[in-house]
């Protein structure tokens, strides 16, 4: 390598050499064309000036460095550094060349020979870049053709890194891409041309000239337009089969600290959401969690974990993690640890919440001041096949937390509920729908806060579709669906974590929180663009089957009990839910009656007394009975209250 860049080199420096001498050579002639006085005598002076100078010019070329350069890889400072050894010389020779020659070449003469022998080195290295892009890049490489929608700045950006990569690929054929087009809705924009790529035509156009082109890959470059914005594009191409589509983060700060191309990723789907971002406010989260000792139960969890991220934000004085699974707590503490080293007090306790002499032990120890449970059993089929367990987990775990908090003193504590626990069919959403109880039975006889907060599925958590989805479109499908009239609610874990934190700043004693998760999804138009957006079309490329719905699965879920008895908070993304208290005397006898379920160990006898304490809940077969077979999107929507 090293002996073939000295060769460069060479070669490099020779075709400068010869360029100068060129035109040396040239000008010289025409000047003795036209002044033939004393030919012999200008000959010699004429040699002795082009050699001063050529000996200046070479001097700051090497003096500057230029050799050195890798000019496949060049950016403008390589070619102003040209340009100022260019400039140096010529003067060096000015000052020289009075002092020891009799100058005869003319300012002019000298002007024309510097500007030519520049414009020449530089058509030597552009020359150069072109042949290396165009011809040994293209002998046997496989290049990816790309359409970038946006030619904003971004998008020229991107062009412009794409073709600084293409020059300098060596040995990945694979990874060589070729831009073909520009889409965008600028009208100023369309059919000019941006460093010779087209502007085809808008946006909305895309599905139609892409029929004619043979595109592989199409990247979204508009980080400034806003989620909704987003959301209406990316529903335009999802349409698209069989063309990967990619985008750039909606954070320009993100994008000018890397280059773009690192910042590039697949589409996901909460893209297709059409939500706007959940903007935090800090101020009054810091206020309750500032200095404070804050426990999170599940700590380890999908969204405990995203709980624990956020919570380190707002500076808390100690963060305790309780999980029974060691490797899930490991992981979040290692994390965490390598993100704020010494700065975090971070404290794991593997444990059950189950076991109640060990969490008052926790409780005990630490002194929380703020509890975020997030602990639960929450696969609905399996929590069929095991009601005991989610009972002697979800409840009676519950239970032992709200006694703690109780007795210890607890500020504030934020149950992660869920919205199966309205109007249940499952254990697990009549067990959850117990912990709300719980929590509102404390009204009036404790001095905790005691805050439950209620939403849809989270996109990407432990046990979620989107997870399943993404390993049967991997594995070439088929992808199941258990059935295709679904729909459910979705949030991201992020947006999830945030709201949580902001409820529980606003919150008063014994709300019940509802997060505001937007329109409901199908699961079948999910299903479907996961597998477009991955490149493939549906039910050519992978199929789409149906399973049947498992055991405690409804069409739809909802949000709300009652929609009349909701009140909307400061905060759009935040509701309450106004519900009636249950009173201690009234909830004991509801857990008499599960303890007694639970010590004959009997499923169908766990079922028939969650049937007595959640009046609620119902069987599966009878909610989705009652639809006709036909799904109704639910009335409950919180948008516009």
């Amino acid at each position: 390598m090293g002996k073939m860049n000295h060769l460069r080199k060479q070669i490099l420096f020779l075709c400068d050499s010869l360029i100068l001498i060129v035109f040396s050579t040239f000008f010289s002639w025409f000047s003795l064309r036209y002044n033939l006085t004393d030919a012999v005598g200008q000959s010699v002076q004429l040699i002795q000036n082009f050699a001063l100078l050529y000996a200046c010019t070479v001097l700051f070329q090497l003096l500057f460095r230029t050799y050195d350069s890798l000019w496949r890889y060049a950016e403008s400072k390589e070619y102003l550094s040209l340009l100022m050894a260019a400039f140096c010389g010529f003067f060096l020779y000015e000052v020289l060349s009075r002092i020891f020659l009799q100058s005869i070449i003319s300012f002019m003469l000298l002007t024309c020979v510097a500007s030519l022998w520049v414009l020449g080195m530089l058509l030597l290295r552009f020359a150069y870049r072109v042949y290396r892009s165009r011809v040994l890049f293209s002998k046997g490489s496989h290049q990816i053709p790309v359409a970038i929608v946006g030619a904003g700045a971004a998008g020229v950006q991107l062009l412009d890194e794409y073709l600084q990569f293409l020059l300098t690929l060596q040995s990945n054929p694979d990874s060589r891409y070729s831009v073909q087009c520009f889409f965008d809705d600028d009208l100023g924009k369309l059919g000019k041309r941006i460093h010779g790529v087209e502007v085809k035509g808008t946006i909305s156009q895309v599905q139609e000239r892409l029929r004619a082109m043979d595109i592989q890959e199409i990247i979204v470059a508009i980080p400034s337009a806003g989620e909704n914005r987003r959301h209406e594009i990316l529903q335009k191409l999802s349409g698209l089969e069989r063309i990967k589509i990619s985008v750039l983060p909606s954070t320009l700060d993100m994008i000018r600290q890397k280059p773009m191309r690192s910042q590039l990723r697949e589409v996901r789907i909460e893209d297709l959401l059409g939500r706007e971002p959940v903007y935090l406010d800090p101020a009054p989260v810091d206020a309750y969690l500032s200095g404070k000792t804050v426990l999170v139960t599940g700590g380890g969890g999908s969204i405990g974990s995203e709980l624990c991220r956020q919570i380190v934000k707002h500076d808390p004085k100690e963060l305790v993690i309780v999980d029974i699974y060691e490797n899930n707590a490991y992981d979040i503490q290692q994390e965490l640890l390598y993100q704020y080293g010494g700065r975090l007090n971070l404290k794991v306790e593997i444990a059950s919440i189950r076991d109640r002499r060990r969490m008052r032990q926790i409780f005990a120890t630490y002194r929380p001041d703020v509890v975020f449970h997030a602990a639960a059993h929450k696969h609905v089929p399996l929590m069929e096949n095991s009601p005991q367990e989610a009972i002697r987990n979800n409840v009676f775990g519950t239970l032992n937390l709200v006694r703690a908090a109780d007795e210890f003193c607890v500020q504030k504590f934020l149950l992660i509920s869920t919205d199966k626990a309205v109007n249940p069919t499952s254990v697990m959403g009549a067990s959850k729908r117990l912990c709300e109880m719980i929590l509102q039975s404390m009204k009036g006889h404790s001095g905790t806060d005691f805050i439950a907060v209620r939403f849809g599925n989270v996109l990407g958590s432990n046990g979620s579709v989107v997870p399943l989805f993404q390993r049967q479109i991997a594995a070439g499908g088929p992808v199941t669906v258990t059935d295709k009239r679904i729909i459910r609610y979705f949030m991201t874990i992020q947006e999830a974590a945030q709201l949580v934190l902001q409820t529980g700043a606003m919150a008063r004693k014994n709300d019940l929180f509802v997060l505001n998760m937007g329109q409901p999804v199908k699961i079948l138009d999910l299903a479907e663009n996961m597998i477009r957006l991955s490149g493939y079309a549906p039910y050519r490329d992978i199929d789409i089957i149906e399973t049947g719905l498992r055991p405690g699965e409804k069409l739809y879920e909802e949000l709300l009990i009652a929609s009349r008895d909701i009140e909307q908070t400061e905060n759009s993304q935040i509701f309450i839910e106004r519900q009636p208290a249950i009173t201690p005397g009234e909830l004991k006898e509801k857990l008499v009656i599960l303890q007694n379920a639970l010590e004959k160990d009997n499923p169908s006898c766990i079922r028939e007394a969650l049937h007595r304490v959640v009046p609620t809940f119902h069987e599966p077969e009878e909610v989705n009975c009652r639809q006709g077979g036909e799904v109704r999107i639910p009335t409950q929507q919180m948008t516009g209250m």
